[in-house]
């Protein structure tokens, strides 16, 4: 990470699997879109980490998917700060029915909250759900210190 004085090589950075644990088990998610105007637009979504991609849903009118179908780049975080993971990517609507059905079972059984009332608008596609996957990464681990700070590249 330039410009942070951090070491240059490798030794003591955070392993991928470290992010990955956070990503799946973190209950709130921060995402930022982009308004039209661009102003930055931040709030809490519900997620899951699955395969190495972000999957979260949303009302169609909400002013999250409203800014995503204008402009797809965002940026999603784990709700802990303190041991961050804070993933750039893009954000594509998921069409394949199979997938949202996974999605809801997984989404139920994380939150224990019942998805009976949203699931017809879901599978017929009426509601979205958004796949991000990671462009770049950051993990950050205040009990570490810095100098464990970590930046992945997926593209």
């Amino acid at each position: 990470m330039p410009g942070y004085g951090l070491p240059t090589g490798t030794q003591g950075l955070l392993p991928w699997q470290w992010a990955e644990h956070r990503l799946a088990t973190s209950h709130n998610y921060w995402l930022a879109t982009v308004r039209p105007d661009g102003r930055p637009h931040l709030m809490i979504v519900w997620g899951l980490w699955l395969e190495r991609v972000f999957y979260f849903s949303t009302g169609r009118q909400s002013r999250k998917a409203r800014n995503l179908a204008l402009n797809a780049r965002c940026v999603v975080a784990t709700e802990d700060a303190a041991a961050a993971v804070v993933v750039e990517g893009i954000a594509e609507e998921v069409g394949d029915i199979g997938l949202r059905k996974r999605f809801l079972a997984l989404y139920q059984k994380k939150y224990q909250y019942d998805m009976s009332a949203m699931e017809a608008d879901i599978l017929s596609q009426k509601e979205p759900i958004y796949a991000i996957r990671p462009g770049t990464a950051f993990g950050l681990d205040e009990q570490r210190t810095l100098t464990t700070a970590t930046r992945w590249q997926f593209r």
